[in-house]
């Protein structure tokens, strides 16, 4: 990984996107989104996370985060090991879930050639990381995400996606709480 992409203020806000292995569609059902939501929330309230801004797609998740206490790289390290746990138990453990086997498969070959992800992997160890030292980059990296869904075709406007922030900023009820930046 290049250093553009690494983080290295720890106390800067950083635009980050953490990946699926395989750009696997796992956000298409709703329990995996709200897992993630439970989890943002959990760390804004226990973590100090300051959460600006998030969009959940079917195989990515874009934040616009900074952590209060300076240590952001040791967030993402602790969310992504938390939620992926939870996310490959909840999978591999709903019975409801169709596509169990192919899944298990992608997972289990990401997790082949990376010693340590143990039997399955689900993030990719990328995490695209850019540090927003000017507010002017804090809103161009927001409207990005807000407009992901426009820009797929599910909605016609950014704010009808519920699994975004573009909600909260746009005076409409959010999934969840947000920081406002």
């Amino acid at each position: 990984m290049g250093e553009a992409y690494r983080i290295s203020d720890q106390e800067m806000p950083y635009f980050l996107t953490f990946q699926v292995v395989g750009w696997a569609d796992v956000f298409t059902r709703k329990v995996y989104r709200d897992l993630i939501l439970e989890n943002l929330s959990y760390c804004r309230l226990e973590k100090g996370l300051y959460l600006y801004g998030y969009v959940i797609m079917s195989n990515h998740v874009h934040l616009v985060v900074q952590q209060k206490d300076g240590k952001l790289s040791d967030w993402v390290r602790d969310f992504k090991k938390f939620t992926s746990k939870k996310l490959l138990a909840t999978i591999m453990e709903n019975p409801h879930e169709s596509r169990k086997e192919w899944l298990k498969m992608i997972f289990s070959y990401h997790a082949s050639s990376n010693k340590r992800s143990g039997e399955m992997q689900f993030w990719t160890h990328e995490n695209h990381a850019i540090e927003l030292f000017r507010s002017e980059m804090i809103e161009s990296r927001m409207n990005y995400i807000h407009e992901n869904p426009v820009r797929a075709g599910w909605v016609e406007n950014a704010e009808e996606y519920l699994y975004s922030s573009a909600r909260n900023y746009s005076g409409l009820k959010g999934l969840i709480e947000v920081d406002y930046w």
